[in-house]
């Protein structure tokens, strides 16, 4: 997949940009602040239909401006997202609007690595699962659509142990229980099978990255472990009824991440939770390229260096140039670490510098 002009108005703070793109390397230079991410996330927008920073849509529009547009032309098709104050989002693909927006995701395959990714590690378990459904829907559309289906069965049944003036009816609470199960022993079969073929990949990037100084594993847990769904949810239903929600089902499923043995949480360095974060994004890129033979992803990277040794940076920055990788966005503040990459071979790039909103090709 290449990504080959985009155009952003109105957005964040990008007043206005017309870019004209590197099939390969496109670095975005400028210090903190100054609109570089903003770019990565109006590309993640095109893929996603939303961005991975700003919650609600119209947070993205500049201030004192009533709209923004992004467009994007691709190889083979060109993509437009505009939403004017109050209203809905427009999404185009060729000029034709998307009747879902279901139906866009995972067209257009992206891997983003930003700080952050840092949550993975720190954050809950619904970053962790976020990632799996992410990475899953990009590749399964019916994925979207029972998780979808959990989800509504997992706020009914919520909505129903919270009544406080009388017992819930048995027969639909049983009903909403049962579509629970069915959907959620099919996103956990499909999660399973996802992180059975991330683990390797994984592993074989962080050694890369750290040349072999630590062990690293990642498993997964979910209560589909302990027998059929349904049993599990039903068994302490009077539990569920006391605190007023859904203690198990897929909604808990967990990452489990280990260094050396140990709760990676707890005994990894920054250096160390920056290396994995990233080994485990170059994992997810790998198993997106191997399993969709359409296209090879879009790989975002912001500000991918910070709190790494010299010799983790280099171990990046000679896998990044590798052959495997397709068009590359890459943000920093400092130019040492991208004309690094660019010394790696004779490699076609754009090099950007971006102040204030404005951006500029050097």
């Amino acid at each position: 997949m290449i990504l080959e002009r985009l155009s952003i108005i109105n957005y964040k703070n990008i007043e206005g940009a017309d870019l004209k793109l590197s099939p390969k390397f496109n670095c975005f230079i400028g210090h903190n602040g100054a609109g570089k991410t903003n770019v990565l996330d109006a590309i993640y927008f095109l893929s996603f239909c939303h961005s991975a920073q700003t919650v609600q849509d119209s947070l993205a529009i500049q201030h004192d401006k009533d709209f923004f547009l992004l467009e994007g032309r691709y190889s083979d098709f060109s993509i437009s997202c505009g939403m004017k104050r109050g209203t809905k989002k427009v999404f185009k693909r060729d000029k034709k609007t998307y009747q879902r927006l279901s139906e866009h995701i995972g067209l257009i395959p992206i891997v983003l690595v930003s700080p952050a990714d840092a949550l993975l590690i720190e954050g809950g378990s619904e970053e962790r699962r976020r990632l799996m459904d992410q990475v899953i829907a990009q590749l399964d559309r019916t994925y979207i659509e029972s998780l979808n289906r959990y989800n509504k069965a997992l706020m009914q049944r919520n909505a129903m142990l919270k009544i406080e003036d009388h017992e819930p009816d048995p027969a639909l609470l049983s009903l909403w229980e049962e579509q629970m199960a069915h959907e959620g022993e099919t996103i956990y079969r499909k999660r399973r099978t996802f992180v059975e073929q991330l683990v390797p990949m994984f592993q074989q990037f962080y050694a890369m990255i750290s040349d072999g100084r630590e062990q690293v594993s990642l498993s997964y847990t979910s209560h589909c472990q302990r027998g059929p769904l349904l049993e599990v949810i039903q068994r302490d239903r009077m539990k569920d009824r006391a605190v007023g929600y859904s203690l198990h089902g897929i909604h808990r499923d967990d990452l489990e991440i280990m260094l050396d043995g140990h709760p990676m949480r707890r005994e990894g360095s920054q250096g160390q939770l920056k290396t994995f974060v990233i080994a485990l994004k170059l994992a997810q890129f790998n198993f997106l390229k191997q399993t969709n033979a359409h296209t090879t992803p879009i790989l975002l990277l912001d500000d991918i260096f910070d709190k790494l040794d010299a010799q983790r940076v280099e171990q990046i920055i000679k896998l990044v140039s590798g052959e495997q990788f397709g068009q590359i966005f890459i943000t920093d503040t400092n130019r040492d670490h991208l004309d690094q990459i660019l010394a790696q071979g004779q490699f076609d790039y754009q090099l950007f510098t971006v102040e204030n909103g404005s951006i500029t090709t050097k």
